[in-house]
């Protein structure tokens, strides 16, 4: 009887034990983790979504974006995407075509011919970061060299001079992480909205 006894009371303080822990653990700390997020990282926790000056939503500055049609010119292109149709955060992936690939050198060497074209540079000049996608097919940043390789086309077709936009180039290469790691980088977000600024 009072193994009975003892055994019902173990088991009786297991569950309680569960139920704390389920609170604590699966409540009250994602709860604590969300409101710290909330109030001292908002727009980090929220996805970093950037506006316009309308006040008009145009995107994450941690995913870039591509343009298409007659507009593209006006605008300044991020790298090549392998996430979905494009940029598509929910199928986040690269190629997974190795450096050898044949599928993925003639993609390269269409491209590099095509931006090479595009924007009036021999096609030995076009950068690596222009003709390759990241790992995560969703690298908001391009190389300074391939932004200012796209300065020409993009002050033609927006009739801006050429020294214009090369300032909000340079006004837009963030410096290396804590100045060591990683190498320059342009947000091609925050600078199409400087560029659309500009020209307003």
């Amino acid at each position: 009887m009072a193994s009975a006894r003892s055994t019902f009371r173990s088991a009786g303080v297991a569950i309680r034990l569960t139920l704390v822990a389920t609170v604590v653990l699966g409540v009250g700390y994602p709860l604590a983790v969300w409101g710290v997020g909330q109030a001292a990282f908002h727009d980090q926790a929220n996805g970093s979504m950037v506006t316009d000056s309308s006040g008009k939503l145009v995107g994450s500055s941690l995913i870039g974006q591509s343009f298409s049609g007659k507009q593209a010119d006006r605008w300044f292109q991020s790298r090549p995407s392998a996430a979905g149709d494009g940029y598509d955060a929910g199928a986040s992936s690269g190629s997974n075509l190795g450096p050898n690939n044949p599928d993925l050198l003639k993609a390269v060497e269409e491209r590099r011919a095509a931006l090479a074209k595009a924007d009036g540079v021999p096609a030995a000049q076009v950068p690596a970061d222009a003709v390759t996608a990241s790992g995560s097919g969703l690298d908001p940043d391009i190389s300074p060299a391939y932004a200012s390789q796209q300065v020409a086309r993009v002050a033609a077709a927006r009739g801006l001079p050429a020294d214009t936009v090369r300032q909000l180039v340079a006004s837009h290469t963030e410096s290396r992480q804590l100045g060591f790691l990683g190498e320059p980088v342009v947000n091609v977000l925050a600078l199409n909205l400087a560029l659309a600024k500009a020209s307003s």
